[in-house]
């Protein structure tokens, strides 16, 4: 076989096309930065010319802050999505109350800012209305340009990859049901290579002919299938490894493939531990499940200065809601329950009562869908999550963080704990106000459910951060907006 053309880092010419490309979120939230960023510019600059001269600082944070909140309320509200992606036209429609929230946002923080360091701004709401207005329909229309452009990027491949997966079993044929239903990167290319040291062959093929293609390799030539066919990653997933020959996997490592293992693969392309096929070698030689002091009093400044300000924010529809489960009936407004939090410690978790007072006089149940012991009151809270809101408290007081696995109680812990591995490494962290979980996995209400949200709570775990953090915490606007699977 002819030596192929390298780059100068050594790696094949052909692996270098499109890979800047390979983040399909990345490469859109590039297009809305870069269509928003001048076109903002020049309508803020417009709107700037009618202000005097001492007021033009006090503008340029408003129109600063506008541009800021309207990339975040971008991500908060999901719109960097698999689902939202492949839906664009649900996207576009989404964008005003987008926009909208942004500006609104961006008038909060503009002003906390300005009235901190003494910044003046122009004087009277006509500025502040036609901020808000322009603000609105320029992000709005960059958005739909933006994704516009991004449907012309998908229909000519630009994101799409040629995955190399040794191993044709199994563990190959769970590999591209996920990154097929939940990769960011939803245009892969599936090579398939298979040999009988590797185990049983199983059928990979499906109804997208030219997508996935299953080669035989009877000298273990995988350097040589990764240069015929070009691929851009090889992905380690055979049902038996002791055959394996690493001497030619080290070849093509050398040569400039990236290689990685199944299981950070799906960690890395899913955001969540594949569980069926989890391996205690794996989580003890990979990076992650490790917490430093620091990582810990950071954790521990950001639970505080945000449940205070959360606290602060919503006290008046907390008072509404108590006040309104006082006239709905009898019974107390808080509800107080034992559940578990970091290392196994009981606590007693406050919540506004959502419930008949006699909602568990046979004994602890899951809550199923459209729950008859709700109330309507209780319906309405916990669909917007204001029944949540008193859990701040034990934030405060230490038994909970903001973000963290969903606490559960003490009965279901035992159970799952029997039914599930590795259930019990969830409690390496407080449990949470809102989690990794909570905005990826609807509502759980069975051991299968329990066992999805365990995937998640455990790459929270592994790859915790404050930054994770934060992020997790932007995305919980989107609960709160589209609620889906609350019970």
């Amino acid at each position: 076989m002819a030596p192929q053309p390298r780059s100068p880092a050594g790696r094949p010419n052909g692996l270098l096309r499109g890979r800047s490309f390979s983040n399909t979120a990345g490469a859109l939230f590039a297009l809305d930065a870069l269509l928003s960023a001048p076109a903002w510019m020049l309508a803020a600059a417009w709107l700037e010319t009618g202000a005097q001269a001492p007021e033009r600082r006090g503008f340029e944070v408003n129109a600063l802050a506008a541009f800021g909140c309207w990339l975040l309320f971008l991500y908060a509200l999901g719109l960097y999505r698999r689902d939202a992606m492949l839906a664009l036209r649900r996207s576009i429609a989404r964008t005003p109350l987008v926009a909208g929230l942004a500006a609104v946002a961006a008038w909060v923080v503009a002003g906390a800012v300005c009235l901190a360091f003494r910044i003046p701004c122009p004087p009277g709401t006509a500025w502040k209305a036609g901020l808000f207005a322009v603000s609105v329909v320029c992000f709005v229309l960059c958005a739909t340009a933006a994704r516009l452009g991004f449907a012309v990027l998908i229909e000519t491949g630009a994101f799409r990859r040629r995955l190399l997966v040794v191993g044709a079993g199994q563990r190959a044929r769970d590999l591209i049901d996920r990154i097929r239903a939940e990769s960011s990167s939803f245009q892969d290319e599936v090579i398939f290579v298979h040999h009988p040291v590797l185990g049983e062959r199983v059928r990979l093929d499906d109804d997208r002919p030219g997508r996935t293609l299953v080669l035989d390799a009877p000298e273990f030539d995988i350097l040589g299938i990764a240069h015929r066919h070009d691929v851009h990653q090889i992905v380690i997933a055979p049902d038996e490894r002791r055959g394996m020959k690493l001497e030619n996997l080290l070849e093509c490592k050398k040569a400039g493939f990236p290689i990685v293992q199944y299981l950070s693969f799906i960690e890395r392309e899913t955001r969540r531990i594949d569980l069926a096929h989890i391996e205690l070698g794996w989580v003890l030689y990979s990076d992650g499940f490790t917490f430093t002091l620091i990582d810990r009093v950071l954790k521990r400044a950001f639970d505080l200065v945000t449940s205070l300000v959360i606290l602060v924010l919503t006290a008046p529809f907390l008072a509404v809601a108590m006040a309104a489960i006082r006239l709905e009936g009898h019974g107390p407004v808080l509800y107080r329950q034992e559940r578990i939090t970091r290392d196994g410690r009981v606590f007693e978790v406050f919540k506004l009562r959502t419930m008949r007072v006699d909602a568990e006089a046979g004994g602890a149940v899951w809550a199923g869908e459209q729950d008859s012991r709700v109330t309507r009151v209780g319906r309405f809270l916990r669909r917007s999550r204001i029944d949540e809101l008193p859990q701040l408290f034990n934030v405060l007081r230490g038994d909970m963080s903001i973000v963290g696995p969903r606490p559960e109680r003490p009965v279901f812990v035992a159970a799952l704990t029997r039914e599930i591995p590795l259930y019990n490494e969830r409690h390496m962290v407080k449990a949470g106000l809102t989690g990794w979980a909570q905005v990826n996995y609807p509502y759980g209400a069975s051991v299968e459910d329990a066992r999805n949200k365990l995937s998640y709570d455990l790459y929270y775990v592994k790859n915790f951060s404050v930054l994770l953090d934060v992020l997790i915490l932007a995305q919980t606007i989107r609960v709160v907006f589209w609620p889906g699977g609350v019970r």
